[in-house]
């Protein structure tokens, strides 16, 4: 599945390199015309990101995520800042299929695994972000990219797929926003060895090349950001090569 991504900054379209809101970069199409935009063009799936709740959760863009995802023409699944249950009660009463938990499922294992009870794993993505150090280890920061740990995502995966988990998001940090190319080897080394979850691969597609070659890894779904906002390729001409890969 093609699913197309958009940040948010202050009610404005952005996209960020590296997980830096220091390397911030700003486009015209307001979030609205994007969700139509993708949604026309037959994609499944739509991915936001709130990047203001994310650094504070009380200024989450409560108005905007719920004109976006209420009545929408396609599924969304929505993340940045989800911290509390209450914070995934808001999110999916505001209209979201699915709500994407982050830094939280690092620091509170056991809080998000409840939350996969109590949702149910198809209510819930966790966001495991890595960053691979020269060992191979991959390692989970655990504040929205900022702060460095020591947790592997393996550490955290069993008792995830425990509780319930059906679906996880994972982006090689290094790789974010690169238009370089994505990190097959770590997608295909995640699907064989976790067959059960629904992988969404996430970072450094640039090209139809880069989506033909993720399709056998076995990922489930490929996040769009930056390369469909530059305009390397089309929604359409992503789900083609996706379905021909």
């Amino acid at each position: 599945m093609i699913i197309p991504a958009i940040d948010l900054i202050q009610g404005k379209t952005v996209r960020l390199y590296q997980g830096s809101y220091d390397k911030t970069t700003e486009y015209q199409q307001t979030p609205v015309q994007l969700r139509d935009l993708y949604a026309k063009a037959g994609a499944g799936l739509l991915h936001l990101v709130d990047l203001t709740g994310a650094k504070n959760a009380a200024e989450r863009q409560l108005e905007l995520l719920t004109t976006l995802m209420q009545n929408a023409p396609l599924p969304v699944q929505v993340g940045g800042g989800v911290r509390t249950a209450a914070d995934v009660d808001q999110l999916l009463s505001a209209g979201a299929s699915r709500v994407v938990v982050g830094s939280v499922a690092i620091r509170e294992p056991e809080t998000v695994q409840g939350w996969l009870r109590a949702y149910g794993g198809d209510k819930i993505v966790l966001a495991l972000d890595v960053s691979i150090n020269a060992e191979g280890d991959k390692t989970l920061p655990s504040h929205g990219w900022i702060e460095e740990s020591s947790i592997t995502l393996e550490q955290v995966l069993t008792g995830f797929i425990a509780a319930g988990a059906k679906h996880v998001l994972c982006t090689d940090i290094s790789k974010d926003g690169t238009l370089q190319g994505p990190n097959l080897a770590l997608y295909a080394e995640l699907v064989q060895k976790y067959p059960q979850i629904q992988w969404q691969a996430s970072g450094g597609v640039g090209s139809l090349a880069d989506i033909k070659a993720l399709k056998p890894t076995g990922v489930a779904g490929v996040i769009l950001g930056r390369a469909l906002l530059e305009g390397k390729f089309t929604v359409e001409e992503a789900i083609q090569c996706w379905q021909d890969a």
